[in-house]
């Protein structure tokens, strides 16, 4: 399961125009990705704190202020791309985080 290339579907605002996707080769990386996405958006906020630190509810927060996201992640068994939603993502970022802890 680690190296299934992952594609990230994003839309960030109710304007269409804001849609935009990321694709990564692991399931690991996009969550990687995702969390990076916050991080940034965290500084762009506060740019003045040069430590910011977060929980995995102020990351849900801001996974669920997205007009939009899922991942596509390739199956090679069926050599195709199965869709998970908002939810499925969020339970990713958790293993995610919980593995980079320990």
């Amino acid at each position: 399961m680690s190296n299934r290339h992952t594609i990230i579907l994003m839309q960030t605002s109710q304007n269409r125009a804001t849609r935009t996707f990321m694709d990564y080769d692991s399931i690991s990386q996009a969550m990687d990705g995702i969390c990076g996405l916050y991080e940034r958006k965290l500084k762009e906020i506060n740019p003045a704190i040069r430590n910011i630190t977060y929980d995995i509810s102020d990351l849900y927060n801001f996974i669920d202020g997205l007009a939009d996201l899922s991942a596509l992640v390739y199956d090679h068994s069926i050599q195709a791309y199965l869709p998970y939603d908002r939810q499925w993502i969020k339970q990713r970022t958790l293993q995610h985080l919980m593995k980079l802890a320990h």
